[in-house]
């Protein structure tokens, strides 16, 4: 089904073939999880080409496709292959083929035309069916529950790396195949990095403390943020929660397919420079994610993206200030027609006991 909806896509792509090694790209077309094989698609053939150590599950994963074999490299087999196909001019991945791997394919391929193609099986993989939204339900179901559970185990002088173990160890105990991301737990003024990492840096009571967590089940992922404070908390945090909080309600109420990812960005954005504090967020409000934390589409002051029915986005508004804290509350939402479904369920709320 869906190389019927790519070969549509292929055909306007001016090349007789497309080569897919992008680990996500390859898995989204074909159902091959392994690490190591690369997928050729003609308008009439589709072939996974892997080694030895793949193979048995190459066959069992993806049973619908021709198969080859790599004895050596890739680029030995790579010739024959694209004789055998009858390709002149081969679409290549420009964003993820490095300049080393097309030096050697192109070597070995003299005659062939090499046409560098960006986001085409990503756009594809921005819409989502309802199989995949129920697999990332599942992924988000595992990351509420991961932090639930942190929030009864979490107290002042734990520190923020053995917090993300909590986390983590949760998660791979209740359903997850992996951690999606580096986990954040990031307290006081480590919150107002963006991407803090964990450290043994002790939680001290009365600081705010960022919660930043996704796992991945059935190969789809999450991602979940929430702001909490251990005890008592300052009216200035209480005061930067609440702006955070109304600036991703705005930008849910007014998120839907048609609308744009400036246009929601900006919702979030307006409520929080109104505020006065337009230059503590300085980040996108989402991104999309599904077989990747970070894909198409985007919320963004420069995001080209209109969102269609069936896209899954984050809805991230933050505010951080340097040498304090920071707040960030995100959401994981699929965009209907209509609305969205929200599908992060972790409550909301500024303190925890």
């Amino acid at each position: 089904m869906r190389l019927n909806r790519f070969r549509p896509v292929l055909q306007g792509l001016g090349a007789d073939a497309v080569l897919i090694s992008q680990p996500e790209n390859r898995r989204y077309l074909s159902g091959f999880t392994g690490s190591a094989a690369w997928l050729v698609i003609t308008a009439e053939r589709a072939v996974l080409a892997t080694d030895f150590r793949y193979y048995e599950q190459m066959q069992s994963e993806a049973p619908a496709f021709e198969l080859a074999k790599v004895t050596t490299k890739f680029a030995d087999l790579l010739p024959g292959l694209l004789s055998e196909l009858g390709v002149e001019r081969l679409g290549f991945e420009s964003q993820f083929v490095t300049v080393d791997d097309l030096h050697e394919w192109s070597r070995v391929t003299p005659a062939l035309e090499w046409v560098p193609l960006k986001q085409t099986v990503e756009t594809l993989r921005a819409v989502k069916d309802e199989a995949e939204i129920d697999a990332m339900r599942r992924s988000a179901a595992i990351t509420d529950a991961a932090l639930a559970h942190l929030l009864t185990v979490l107290k002042p002088g734990m520190t923020e790396r053995e917090a993300a173990w909590e986390i983590e160890a949760y998660m791979h105990t209740h359903g997850a195949s992996k951690i999606a991301f580096d986990l954040i737990v990031a307290a006081g003024p480590n919150g107002a990095l963006p991407h803090a990492r964990p450290s043994d840096r002790p939680i001290q009571a009365g600081e705010p403390v960022v919660i930043d967590i996704g796992c991945v089940c059935d190969g789809y992922c999450s991602d979940l943020t929430r702001t909490v404070c251990l005890g008592p908390a300052s009216s200035h945090y209480l005061e930067v929660w609440q702006i955070v909080l109304r600036a991703q309600e705005a930008a849910e109420r007014l998120l839907r397919a048609g609308t744009t990812g400036v246009e929601v960005d900006a919702a979030a954005r307006d409520l929080i420079i109104q505020a006065g504090y337009g230059d503590q967020f300085g980040h996108g409000l989402g991104h999309g994610v599904g077989l990747a934390v970070h894909e198409d589409p985007r919320a963004s002051r420069l995001s080209p993206d209109t969102f269609e029915a069936g896209m899954i986005l984050t809805v991230e508004p933050g505010i951080y200030l340097p040498g304090e804290f920071g707040v960030r509350i995100e959401d994981m939402v699929v965009i209907r027609q209509e609305g969205i479904e929200i599908l992060s369920f972790a409550p909301k709320t500024p303190l925890v006991a």
